[in-house]
């Protein structure tokens, strides 16, 4: 991420409609309304999840295509990323009104952290990748009384 352009919504209920309706609003804008293609990062929610979900989308926005991240890896996704920061900056303690309030809170924060947010540097290299998967696999080679002996 180079910079930070957020589109906010705030509906009533999650669903395949509201998610439309969020595509609708990104891929009507510029630049995506000119672009020759736009990939859109989900993670697996009920919303878009599945082969049908990548059809649907592409019969609405021919230029759109849907790219899934694997299970259980949502630090993958900078979306996923930004609406973890929502919810510890922005949403706790859950004190609104009503869903106005909910989306006007949600929205200021969207403007600001457009205006501050920079690229996420990630701290976890290839070497500690290798280092974590090295650890895992003597764990898993170990004798099951000696593993049961070493976390107690």
């Amino acid at each position: 991420m180079h910079r930070a352009k957020l589109f906010g919504r705030c509906e009533p209920t999650t669903g395949i409609a509201p998610f439309k309706r969020l595509v609708a609003q990104v891929m009507t804008s510029e630049p995506y309304a000119s672009a020759r293609r736009v990939f859109w990062v989900v993670d697996n929610g009920s919303s878009h999840r599945g082969a049908a979900s990548g059809r649907r989308l592409a019969e609405d926005w021919p230029r759109a295509q849907l790219v899934h991240t694997p299970r259980h890896s949502s630090w993958l996704n900078q979306v996923e990323i930004y609406l973890s920061i929502c919810q510890r900056k922005v949403l706790t303690p859950n004190d609104f009104a009503d869903l106005a309030a909910v989306e006007q809170r949600l929205l200021a924060f969207q403007r600001r952290y457009e205006q501050a947010a920079t690229p996420f540097e990630w701290k976890f290299t290839r070497a500690d990748l290798a280092l974590l998967m090295k650890r895992l696999a003597e764990k898993d080679d170990q004798p099951k009384g000696r593993r049961a002996e070493r976390n107690t």
